[in-house]
């Protein structure tokens, strides 16, 4: 178990406005997961495969949308960047 913590970037109320509940629920299941990983989070998602760091991309609700997340080492923290819901 990793000591990371996640936040919004840059804002729970920017980010989360308009989303039905159970997406916000979804998005930080997720997030909370991501930063278990500690430093692999730096790998989760997808884009760009292959390599570590930069703006990720993670899938939800089967592909209805999306988050965009950043893991800072340093910070030791995730931060939600984007909330994409197509549902």
């Amino acid at each position: 178990m990793s000591d990371w913590k996640w936040e919004y970037n840059p804002s729970e109320e920017y980010l989360t406005a308009g989303l039905p509940v159970g997406v916000v629920a979804e998005v930080e299941r997720i997030a909370t997961e991501i930063a278990a990983l500690g430093r692999e989070a730096e790998v989760a998602g997808s884009r760009p495969e292959g390599k570590p760091g930069g703006l990720r991309n993670f899938p939800i609700f089967g592909g209805r949308g999306f988050i965009q997340f950043l893991a800072v080492p340093r910070h030791e923290c995730v931060y939600i960047c984007t909330i994409v819901w197509n549902g």
